[in-house]
This record gives structure tokens, sequence and C-alpha cells, in this order.
């Protein structure tokens, strides 16, 4: 046996070999200095990448997050009442506001199936052109969902007790 055959059989050995093969590998092996030497390091190669080479690093998210709260609290305390005014603006949408808007963009976004323009550009483009339509329409609900709930999270845990 060739020494790249053998290399090349012996870096194969997840397969099953008969076992004929097997003893010329071995005998191969034995008898060669130089495979023996590059299957060693294969091995060795192969336990440090089965095994945790890499360490792991460490989870900072605990302390990142305690220093963001801290440094907000420091930032609400520092204005006082008016806080809540210079931090999320005079004015906005209240829970009502955001509801009746989000009613009337699903109504317009449900409403759009209808027109005549739709169905001539949905009969000219088939269904290649409402895949398109699906996913922004997707979006817009989850993006309009996100901010929603993300403005309200407050009144939500207090709400709901979370």
């Amino acid at each position: 046996m060739k020494c790249n055959d053998a290399l090349d059989t012996a870096y194969k050995a997840e397969v099953p070999l008969p076992f004929g093969k097997r003893l010329l590998l071995a005998f191969h092996i034995i008898t060669c200095g130089q495979c023996s030497a590059h299957l060693e390091n294969y091995e060795r190669a192969r336990f440090l990448l089965r095994t945790d080479f890499f360490p792991s690093s460490p989870d900072f998210s605990d302390s990142i997050m305690n220093s963001i709260y801290q440094e907000a609290e420091a930032d609400i305390s520092a204005f006082g009442e008016e806080a809540e005014e210079h931090f999320f603006g005079v004015g906005g949408f209240s829970v009502k506001g955001w509801v009746i808007a989000g009613i009337v963009l699903l109504l317009s976004l449900a409403t759009v199936f209808f027109g005549q323009d739709f169905t001539s550009i949905a009969l000219d483009e088939g269904s290649s052109f409402l895949l398109p339509l699906g996913i922004i329409t997707g979006i817009v609900i989850t993006g309009y969902g996100a901010l929603f709930i993300g403005s309200h999270l407050k009144e939500f845990s207090e709400r709901f007790k979370l």
C-alpha cells in the first residue's frame, strides 16, 4: 500500500473498511514512520476540534443591562418630574389613538385587495405579485404591532402584572 492510499483510507476511517484493507492499513502505519506521524497529528487535530477547543466567552449581559438601567435612572432623576416629557415627548398617542390608527391601518390593508386596479394587476402578474404584497403587508402589521407594544410596555406590564 502506498502512503497516499494509506492516508486517504485512514482519513475516511468513519466508513467501515473490509478486514483485509484494515489489516493492510495497520501494517503500513506500523512500518511507515511518516504516515504514522501524519495520522497522529490528524487524530490530535480531530480531538481538539471535537472537544471544546474555543473557550466559552464570559456573559456580560447582566452587567451591561445593570449599567444601562443605572444610567437611565440617573438621567431621569436629573430631570425630575419633567423626565417623561423630556425623554418621551409631549402629547404622544394614547392607547386609544394607537388602537384607532391600527384599525384604520388594518382596514386600509384589507381593502387594497378589492380595488379594480388590484384585480387587473393581479391577473396580469399572477401569483408572483401576491407574494411580495403579502410579505409587505405582514411587515407593516408586525412593525406597527412592535411599535405599539414597545411604546406602551410600561402600561402593559402594569395592567397585566408582568
